[in-house]
């Protein structure tokens, strides 16, 4: 039985113009009204602030803040927020990290349509929600030997790697963060001293085994 959302206002954000046309198209079928849409973690941010929405469907990866540091500056300002966070990669690391930074839901766009439905509806009633096909994943990872060298980083070191990782500067890193750059460097020490990385090509390697961005 397909969910309903009659009555909810929702913002989207996402980067991709088509995503977000495709993600309106279903759930204003389903019945929700989206009153708002955004395509960085710093128009998320201020459209959530503006419409106050019954949910926020965020992609983890956007321009700027992103999708994980809004998430955190959100919650900050808006305790009782409730977002569902998005994203195209199959790692544990990122639902793990929204997850424990507030998210009320976490689902793979990979998913089907009824799954985001179902998903919107769920948080939207105050329960959690993780997509299926990565629960079971969530709760080993629990268990495991920590292996992975990303776990070593905290909340802050993450968001930094992340965008070192895709290419961005120092300074196009602080300015995103909100943060001066000597903050970023010092981050950046700490990150090439647990992952072991002598260089920004090394953490890109790191992020793409890690399965957090495309090769």
């Amino acid at each position: 039985m397909v969910a309903t959302l009659e009555g909810l206002r929702l913002v989207l954000a996402d980067d991709h113009t088509v995503v977000r046309m495709g993600f309106r198209m279903l759930l204003e079928g389903a019945g929700a009204a989206v009153v708002a849409e955004a395509a960085s973690g710093e128009a998320a941010f201020a459209a959530f602030a503006e419409h106050r929405p019954d949910v926020l469907v965020m992609d983890v990866t956007m321009p700027g803040l992103g999708g994980l540091g809004a998430l955190e500056r959100l919650l900050a300002h808006h305790p009782g927020a409730r977002v569902l966070m998005l994203s195209a990669h199959d790692d544990t690391q990122v639902p793990t990290r929204a997850l424990k930074a507030g998210a009320a839901g976490y689902l793979s766009k990979r998913a089907q349509p009824t799954e985001l439905v179902r998903a919107v509806g769920e948080v939207a009633r105050g329960r959690r929600y993780v997509d299926p096909e990565i629960a079971s994943q969530l709760a080993l990872a629990q268990f495991g030997d920590g292996a992975d060298p990303v776990d070593a980083l905290t909340d802050k070191e993450f968001a930094v790697f992340l965008q070192l990782a895709k290419g961005r500067d120092v300074r196009q890193v602080a300015d995103s963060q909100r943060v001066s750059a000597s903050t970023v460097g010092t981050h950046l020490y700490h990150i090439k001293q647990k992952l072991q990385a002598a260089n920004s090509a090394q953490l890109a390697l790191i992020a793409v085994r890690a399965g957090l961005i495309e090769a």
